[in-house]
């Protein structure tokens, strides 16, 4: 006897002709925590050079990248059909979903435009910014879990779990909690503890990317893919495998290149004086600045 996924009312509560998704709350808890994470971690490491004020600007143009570029991506990568057919499909939110990938560019986007607004470098707001997405990553999955959708592939392991969604009594992976625990909880410590000390400029960066890219990669594996798509190539290869490799070669030649010309964005203590390749570092991380 296999489970059989719980129907959950994907409404969690309604307010007059206003109905609050358990999605939606999700995503709130998300770039809370993330929020939390961010102001703490400001506080308490000051060569971060990140206020309070400017983490919670920052992820309020996080939010906004995410949730338009992931529109943006799921119509483009998975239904851009639609798209060619009827141009208002993008905006329609009811329809569809959310892709990883199309939020990722939405995401840099909006590093890139805060970048520009305070003065700092792209990349050292990209490496501060990159362990707090993995939260937001993880109760998304969740959110995914509660609606019974992205289910995973036939299996008769153990746990194995049938989705009445899916339109078959075929037990499958829970392929949302394998990515809830990878791309959400696993990356968050991965990068949380990668970005503990002072990285190279872009380091922290590529780490996300590279780590992202292995586990969705790996979950892939596990996961069912989308009906109108299927399989791309030999049986195996979907689309967000596809989608992941460039995430993972992109990430790769970041790190080598953030380790072979190293700048560092570090606040020294007050009365302490900087080495001479600090004195190196500094007057890059000034240049590359402005």
């Amino acid at each position: 006897m296999y489970m059989v996924h719980p129907q959950f009312d994907p409404v969690a509560f309604s307010l007059g002709p206003l109905s609050v998704h358990w999605y939606g709350i999700m995503y709130l808890l998300g770039f809370l925590v993330g929020q939390y994470l961010g102001i703490w971690r400001a506080g308490r490491d000051a060569w971060r050079n990140f206020s309070t004020e400017e983490v919670k600007d920052l992820l309020f143009y996080i939010v906004v990248g995410i949730i338009i570029g992931g529109r943006v991506g799921y119509v483009f990568f998975y239904h851009f059909d639609l798209f060619i057919q009827n141009p208002l499909y993008l905006v329609k939110i009811n329809q569809g979903g959310m892709s990883f990938h199309g939020g990722f560019l939405g995401v840099a986007a909006a590093v890139i435009l805060f970048a520009r607004k305070t003065g700092k470098a792209i990349f050292s707001v990209g490496d501060f910014v990159a362990p707090l997405v993995a939260p937001g990553i993880l109760f998304g999955r969740f959110g995914n879990f509660l609606n019974g959708e992205l289910w995973g592939r036939p299996t008769d392991v153990p746990w194995a779990m049938i989705f009445p969604q899916a339109g078959d009594a075929i037990a499958r992976h829970p392929s949302q909690l394998y990515q809830m625990a990878g791309e959400g909880f696993l990356l968050l410590v991965l990068l949380w503890w990668w970005s503990a000390q002072p990285r190279p400029r872009m380091a922290v960066s590529a780490m996300f990317m590279i780590g992202y890219g292995v586990l969705r990669t790996a979950a892939e594996f596990f996961r069912q893919p989308d009906q109108h798509i299927g399989y791309l190539m030999g049986g195996y290869l979907t689309q967000g495998m596809l989608l992941s490799v460039p995430l993972i070669l992109v990430g790769g030649a970041m790190m080598v290149f953030a380790y072979r010309h190293p700048v560092f964005d570090v606040l020294l203590p007050e009365g302490k004086k900087a080495s001479a390749g600090q004195k190196s570092s500094k007057r890059k991380t000034r240049a590359k600045t402005k």
